[in-house]
């Protein structure tokens, strides 16, 4: 089970690897008001939805303690990303405000992710 448990947080971590990544690359365009979403954003936010989930399931499973508020907070801050950039991934240019929105989503998603213990 933990090699299962292990495949899947690694997949966890490609999942925020791209939408970070998708983000990052984005920045000087933000800066000069033509950022978009990437397919890539929305590809990775799916795949940490996807394998949270799984994670949830299989560490409950092997009788794992799951802090399910931190669980909970992490999913409905993933769920507004998931919005924002569905809802808005077939547009040319996305306002600067909310393609930062997105970004400091996912960096607050990472360290509730590293820091709540």
């Amino acid at each position: 089970m933990d090699v299962l448990i292990h495949l899947f947080v690694a997949l966890h971590i490609i999942g925020i690897a791209a939408l970070l990544g998708g983000f990052l690359t984005q920045m000087k365009a933000m800066g000069q008001g033509t950022a978009r979403f990437v397919p890539a954003m929305l590809h990775g936010a799916l795949t940490m939805l996807i394998t949270g989930a799984i994670l949830v399931g299989l560490n409950q499973a092997d009788d794992q303690p799951v802090n399910n508020i931190k669980i909970g907070i992490k999913m409905a801050v993933l769920v507004v990303i998931l919005g924002l950039v569905y809802v808005k991934r077939d547009e040319e240019t996305v306002d600067k405000s909310l393609f930062g929105l997105v970004g400091a989503l996912t960096t607050a998603n990472i360290f509730i992710a590293v820091l709540w213990t």
